[in-house]
């Protein structure tokens, strides 16, 4: 018979949403490096095209009202400025931004696209130590990749604690999963696209 001590601890919403969605993801992160991203500033700059239209994507989820009632502060996460001067400072000049998934998302399906955006702030550290190989950083042309003040870690569980306090049902949780999923795929079409 199983102590409490010897049970597993059930996983949390996070852990759940990870599990769920971890064979898109590494299928996302194989294409993004098969595509050398940082094998020079001309990749780069596609690569930030990426980004770009990712985050024009979920930028509208991050300025949501209720959705900052819900996620304290997460306005202030959004990257899509920072985004927009890193391209300034490698082309020169931002470029319109073609929405190709302009869809309203269910509050569940957002936070599944809002997981992914975090996500990806969280795994950037790697991606910043990348980018200075081109001489880029936190203050030119990688601006989207630098880390919260706090850190990144600090950052990443703060927003994890919020998100796993959330009141949602298995069936929320379904579409959340499906949202970041959406999400994953977005990102892969685009990488398809701008890098071809």
């Amino acid at each position: 018979m199983q102590t409490e001590r010897e049970r597993p601890a059930a996983q949390t919403r996070i852990q759940r949403l990870k599990a769920m969605t971890d064979v898109t993801h590494e299928r996302l992160d194989t294409r993004i490096m098969a595509a050398k991203p940082f094998a020079s500033r001309e990749r780069y700059a596609l690569f930030l095209d990426v980004q770009h239209h990712f985050h024009a994507d979920v930028d509208p989820i991050y300025h949501d009202v209720q959705m900052n009632r819900m996620l304290p502060n997460l306005a202030g996460r959004a990257r899509l400025v920072a985004l927009k001067q890193d391209i300034a400072d490698i082309r020169g000049a931002v470029p319109a931004v073609a929405r190709v998934d302009g869809q309203v998302h269910s509050l569940p399906t957002s936070l599944g696209w809002l997981y992914v955006a975090e996500g990806s702030n969280l795994g950037a550290a790697f991606l910043l130590k990348e980018a200075a190989k081109l001489e880029l950083s936190e203050d030119f042309g990688a601006r989207h990749l630098a880390g919260h003040p706090d850190g990144r870690g600090l950052h990443w569980r703060n927003f994890v604690s919020a998100f796993n306090e959330l009141p949602l049902s298995p069936a929320d949780e379904a579409l959340m999963a499906e949202g970041a999923r959406a999400a994953f795929r977005r990102v892969h079409s685009l990488v398809d696209e701008i890098f071809r």
